[in-house]
């Protein structure tokens, strides 16, 4: 197995990317960050945890900003905003968190911030609309249709936010190693693929 194992997650709002992430990350023996990258980019770049949280996934004011942080993302941006150095913030952790060792990473654009990363596995975890509406009915004690509501807003954002900020599609199947159904597989089943997937692919590598 390589030493360094990146593993990425996107995900439909629902769908459960971030319990699979968990178990993931413990299954494999590594380490985890999905909120828990906030509070390491709050640390290293000291911006407000809650700032970033309210930034979180959110695209940039400007195009020309995304595309002058992926050629020199070490750079000072002088005048950037708000959510401009957020995003830049964010690129520069996950970028060391690709470089520090294995991790499972969630969301955050991360499987195109890492792409050169030669042990890089991305996932997309997706599934059906009514799998997804129970599983937010249940955890959000919310009524169907304040459900739905809240599935279509979030998958807005994040659609936006990866598509601004990369040169791929969210959610298609061409953008990511893998992409898995878990109203098909279940949580567990997808656990298991996905961990055979990245075991199979380590051996190889």
């Amino acid at each position: 197995m390589a030493e360094n194992m990146i593993i990425t997650i996107g995900r439909q709002f629902g769908s459960g990317g971030h319990e699979i992430g968990r178990r993931l990350a413990k299954e494999l023996g590594i380490k985890l960050y999905d909120k828990e990258l906030l509070k390491l980019v709050a640390e290293e770049s000291g911006i407000c945890e809650k700032v970033l949280e309210n930034y979180d996934e959110k695209p940039t004011s400007s195009l020309l900003y995304s595309i002058v942080t992926d050629v020199y993302p070490a750079m000072n941006y002088v005048g950037a905003s708000l959510n401009q150095q957020v995003y830049q913030a964010q690129f520069d952790t996950i970028r060391k968190l690709g470089e520090s060792g294995s991790c499972v990473i969630v969301g955050r654009g991360a499987d195109y911030i890492l792409r050169e990363c030669e042990h890089l596995t991305s996932v997309f975890i997706h599934a059906s609309l009514e799998f997804r509406l129970q599983r937010v009915m249940e955890y959000e004690q919310l009524s169907e249709a304040k459900a739905k509501d809240m599935i279509l807003r979030a998958d807005k954002k994040r659609a936006s936010f990866y598509n601004f900020q990369t040169e791929k599609k969210w959610g298609a199947a061409s953008s990511y190693n893998l992409s898995v159904d878990t109203s098909d597989l279940g949580i567990d089943g997808a656990v298991k693929l996905i961990e055979n997937y990245v075991r199979l692919k380590h051996e190889i590598l």
